[in-house]
């Protein structure tokens, strides 16, 4: 049986910690890696040529122009972890809350700003939520997210975000949930990682939390993952909770997500994600 080759897609030149894991791992395991950086001078035709030699692609880099590159190669017909659908549907703040609504998963209360100030100043005042979060229907590492008290703060916070983003992307306003962040990493159907991230301030994701530490899984909480799973078919995810009134409620889910909570599993969780890959490409 030949050696798997998996085509690693990267957005650096040189190698970070994960990276090195990851290759001295695969390396173990007989598994050829390829590396392709979505800034390389490539044209489409040597491109290709390169991507029909791996058997199955893995991306990990979060950079925006990745998901046109996952597209090109999902066009020549190989399959990338995570698919190009997952940025399109689930990592959109937006549609992961129409989806979650649909299907009874528990979500802060959220709506859809107008971009016209006006308007959305009218759509926050109906809605009733202060303090209340706004947040861009795409972002990472909490950027483009902020609490506003009122709705004159709103209003700043929308124009900051145009200003500061390069395109005046869809707004979204969210009920406040005071509450620590609840991180679950499931890699295929299984869950390898728990991190309650704590912080001083309202922020508690990864790159705000000052603390982590594990939880355990209930049945009540397992039985959403179950279900988020089943709608956002996101093979390697990371999916945040919080806690209200003693309920669990779906925050978000990340189709790249961090392994590096405890510096004591990375090396578990790429070893994971290598077996999941290898599984996958002889399907």
């Amino acid at each position: 049986m030949k050696n798997i080759v998996v085509g690693y897609i990267t957005s650096i030149s040189g190698m970070e910690k994960e990276d090195k894991i990851f290759f001295k791992l695969a390396k173990e395991k007989g598994i050829e890696l390829v590396r392709f950086n979505i800034y390389e001078d490539l044209d489409e035709k040597q491109l290709e040529e390169k991507v029909k030699k791996c058997d199955i692609f893995y991306s990990s880099t979060a950079e925006d122009f990745v998901v046109e590159f996952i597209k090109t190669i999902e066009e020549i017909g190989k399959k990338v972890i995570p698919s190009s659908e997952a940025y399109y549907y689930c990592e959109d703040k937006w549609m992961l809350f129409l989806k979650c609504r649909e299907h009874k998963i528990p979500v802060p209360e959220t709506i859809l700003l107008s971009e016209h100030i006006p308007t959305a100043k009218k759509e926050l005042k109906n809605f009733g939520q202060w303090p209340v979060i706004l947040k861009r229907v795409s972002g990472t590492m909490g950027q483009f997210v902020e609490k506003a008290d009122n709705l004159s703060e709103s209003e700043k916070i929308i124009k900051k975000f145009w200003i500061k983003g390069s395109e005046r992307l869809p707004i979204i306003a969210q009920e406040f949930i005071s509450s620590p962040s609840y991180r679950v990493t499931t890699i295929g159907d299984k869950i390898v990682q728990t991190a309650l991230k704590e912080n001083k301030g309202w922020k508690s994701t990864g790159v705000y939390a000052s603390k982590f530490k594990r939880f355990e899984v209930d049945k009540e909480l397992n039985s959403i993952i179950k279900k988020t799973k089943k709608i956002v078919k996101i093979d390697i995810c990371g999916m945040d909770f919080l806690k209200q009134n003693g309920r669990w409620i779906l925050l978000e889910v990340n189709s790249e997500p961090a392994f590096d909570f405890f510096l004591n599993d990375e090396e578990m969780l790429v070893n994971e994600t290598i077996n999941f890959l290898k599984k996958e490409s002889r399907r």
